[in-house]
């Protein structure tokens, strides 16, 4: 079919101005499975390939044809940055044909909220969070609201794939649409699937309907990619050596970092100025950190300050500007950022980013990447891979570039396999059971246990969870007075499970600390963990304050701007790391190959990695023997292998080893003493491993191990049980103890 002809005329004209010569791929695949079927379709195809309008003109052109007398399209983002930025987009692609867009979110006034509730039409924005408040506070004008909704889009949808905020935005789905009696088709949106097919299953489940996925040729993609390594202090690993493969040729520096500045950070401050990037960091305090450092480079330069900052924990006003900083063409400003600005807000003309150190996914790598190049330019990153000098005693395992060698393995996999981490759909969510049961209780009122059973258990992310372990849940829910019961045998939220659901923290799934609100004067800097007494420095939003007063009971610390450094603290965040990640990085150390992004000190890092991985027989033998008793244990297996690896050693095989002091460095190796032969070691690993392992077994005594954010409010029998059945990837780890034994020379 003819895409465009079939395209509402508004949405001809907005092509038209917009001065398009020709529908992309997308756009024409979009079309013909949206106009021409009644299937969920998933949009796969690069970043700034045109998804968003590839999956709204067919849409609004449905929209305008036939009017919904309730909001027509829900459209939901991970990201209230991502809502903002598509609502100026999507109001000028609406504005014509009279279609409202609408958002709901925490920073959404009162007023614009109720004015969607008084007259319910058009797109309505929302992030899974707001959607639950939503459920919750609003559930009696849910049918109204909802009534006649068409189509639900999922923008960034890979984003959701892996942990339970993913699993809660389904859930909620579909209790909506069985509240509001809709059936809507559901558009998922990525640039960054790898196993289309298992996506395409997870956001249709419980929808009745099919996948379309369409093929599309997103062209040959071109990037300008590079990675250095650098040493916090000299020498660099090339000083004094000729590299024969020097990678590419860096560009003329811009400027010139201080004399003393970091190695790293100075490369990076050189080779931002005059140029709008992002910086990526992997954490929330080395943000601040790095922040703190290039600003402080520019003022010992006497020049103007030319880095911003952009993480969850600062207040609106602050992210708020550097997203509008960066719409600037003209700006020449940096923003140093963590995954907030990972995701799909379009920040203009974004010439590279720098990622300091890897990533923990492919996906993330590929988001980060996609930032840039979106006006036409190729897709540019530079990434900066830093570490301190190994002591001159230190052990095998410290003299391994971690961070380097994963880097690489992260852009191999990509370029050789298109490999994307897949969903996670084999986990046991009670903590999730726990919320939706309070949830759906709490916008519900009472009702019968078969009742509640009868709408949560039938959600389809609950389908490995038998009714045993619900009532088990719910009898623990009735002893702490989560629930009570009433004198007609109904259950209702409890006094105790009240104070829960009504703190607006409780409509989120994923982790939280306590956190402090961090004000200078009559301004909101954003917020901290565990802050520190009257005196002492905080860092936040980039710079240094010293702190005035902390009230413990309104949780606020009011601060005052100072000069220096400081480290910043947000709470731990953990890393899921894919086992093809560290197969791969078995694979870099092992092999010959040269990569022509690698920068010259970079080069020669990879080639000492290389020599000593060689000398230590590791591509042979995954145990290494480092003296004496002592051991190190390379794997080669993702976090939840590895984690079920270190368990098996220590409670299955610990006193036939005679194993002591097991130490990770988790999910890289693990160091031990033990009083057995290597050869022993092998045997003794493999035999236990053949046998049948009880997932259960693998739980230390007395042991409640807490991952998920309302873990705590569950049974510790369904604790363990979702411990050793959802997160430990026993099967994984057992074909790897095998595989030592059968590859007969002990080979990975």
């Amino acid at each position: 079919m003819n895409v465009f002809e079939r395209y509402a005329p508004f949405i001809q004209d907005y092509i038209y101005r917009s001065g398009w010569q020709t529908l992309r791929g997308v756009q024409n695949a979009a079309g013909d499975a949206i106009f021409n079927t009644e299937e969920n379709v998933l949009l796969t195809a690069s970043t700034a390939s045109g998804k968003t309008e590839a999956a709204f003109f067919p849409i609004l052109t449905l929209l305008d044809e036939e009017p919904s007398y309730s909001v027509g399209v829900l459209y939901i983002a991970p990201l209230k940055a991502l809502i903002n930025d598509q609502f100026g987009r999507l109001n000028e692609l609406c504005e014509e044909a009279g279609i409202p867009v609408s958002r709901w979110h925490g920073d959404v006034s009162q007023s614009q909220k109720r004015k969607l509730l008084r007259k319910p039409s058009g797109i309505l924005q929302i992030t899974p969070e707001s959607l639950e408040s939503l459920m919750i506070n609003k559930h009696i004008e849910i049918p109204s609201l909802f009534g006649d909704l068409r189509f639900i889009v999922i923008d960034e949808i890979h984003s959701l794939l892996r942990a339970d905020r993913g699993l809660q935005t389904f859930c909620l789905i579909e209790r909506l649409c069985r509240l509001a009696g809709c059936r809507p088709r559901r558009v998922g949106l990525s640039a960054t699937i790898g196993n289309p097919e298992a996506a395409g299953e997870f956001l249709s489940a419980g929808s009745g309907r099919g996948c379309i996925i369409p093929k599309v040729d997103g062209g040959r993609e071109v990037w300008r990619l590079s990675m250095e390594h650098f040493y916090n202090t000299a020498p660099q690993a090339d000083e004094g050596r000729m590299v024969d493969h020097p990678g590419p040729v860096p560009e003329e520096k811009t400027d010139t970092a201080p004399a003393n500045a970091d190695p790293g950070i100075g490369y990076i401050f050189e080779h931002t100025r005059g140029r709008k990037c992002l910086v990526f960091t992997n954490s929330r305090e080395e943000c601040e950190s790095v922040c703190q450092y290039l600003r402080q480079y520019c003022e010992a330069r006497h020049e103007p300050e030319r880095f911003l900052i952009h993480h969850g924990n600062l207040s609106a006003s602050y992210r708020e500007s550097a997203e509008e900083e960066m719409k600037d063409d003209d700006s020449l400003m940096s923003v140093c950022a963590t995954a907030t600005l990972e995701l799909g807000i379009d920040i203009g003309r974004l010439e590279r980013a720098f990622q300091i150190d890897a990533p923990f996914t492919v996906s993330g790598f590929l988001q980060r990447m996609g930032r840039t190049g979106r006006r036409g330019d190729p897709s540019e990153m530079w990434f900066v891979m830093r570490e301190d000098h190994p002591e001159p005693r230190a052990m095998l395992p410290e003299v391994i570039p971690w961070y380097l060698i994963q880097g690489i393995a992260l852009v191999q996999l990509y370029i050789e396999e298109r490999f994307v981490e897949p969903p996670r759909t084999d986990r046991l969510p009670y903590s999730l059971l726990y919320h939706q049961t309070m949830s759906t209780l709490a916008s519900c009122g009472e009702m019968s246990p078969g009742e509640l059973a009868s709408r949560v258990l039938t959600l389809s992310c609950f389908r490995r969870i038998t009714q045993e372990d619900y009532r088990l849940l719910l009898r623990h829910l009735l002893e702490t007075d989560q629930i009570s019961r009433t004198e007609n045998g109904g259950l209702i939220v409890g006094l105790a499970g009240e104070r829960i659901i009504n703190n607006y923290k409780f409509y989120a799934v994923f982790q939280e600390n306590i956190e402090y609100t961090v004000r200078t004067g009559s301004e909101q800097l954003g917020t901290i963990v565990k802050p520190p007494p009257v005196g002492d420095k905080i860092a936040i939003a980039g710079r240094v304050w010293v702190v005035d007063e902390v009230d413990l009971k309104r949780r606020e610390v009011f601060c005052t701007l100072v000069k220096g450094n400081i480290p910043a603290f947000f709470g731990l965040v953990a890393g899921d790391i894919h086992t093809r990640i560290l197969e791969r990085m078995y694979g870099v150390l092992n092999e010959e190959k040269t990569y022509p992004y690698l920068m010259k000190h970079a080069v020669c890092r990879l080639a000492d990695a290389r020599e000593s991985f060689r000398k230590s027989g590791m591509a042979d033998h995954p145990l290494v023997h480092l003296g004496g008793n002592m051991w190190a244990l390379f794997p080669w297996l993702g976090t939840y292998a590895f984690l079920a690896l270190e368990r098996f050693l220590k409670i299955r095989c610990g006193n036939r080893l005679e194993l002591k002091g097991l130490n990770t460095r988790r999910p890289y190796c693990m160091q031990f003493t033990m009083k057995v032969t290597e050869p022993e070691f092998y045997q003794i690993v493999a035999e236990e491993a053949a046998k049948e392992i009880d997932p259960m077994e693998l739980v230390y005594p007395k042991e409640i191990p807490v991952f998920e954010k309302y873990d705590e409010y569950v049974p510790e029998e369904l604790i363990r049980k979702g411990f050793a059945y959802g997160i430990l990837d026993i099967a994984g780890m057992q074909a790897r103890v095998l595989s030592w034994n059968r590859m007969g020379e002990d080979r990975v």
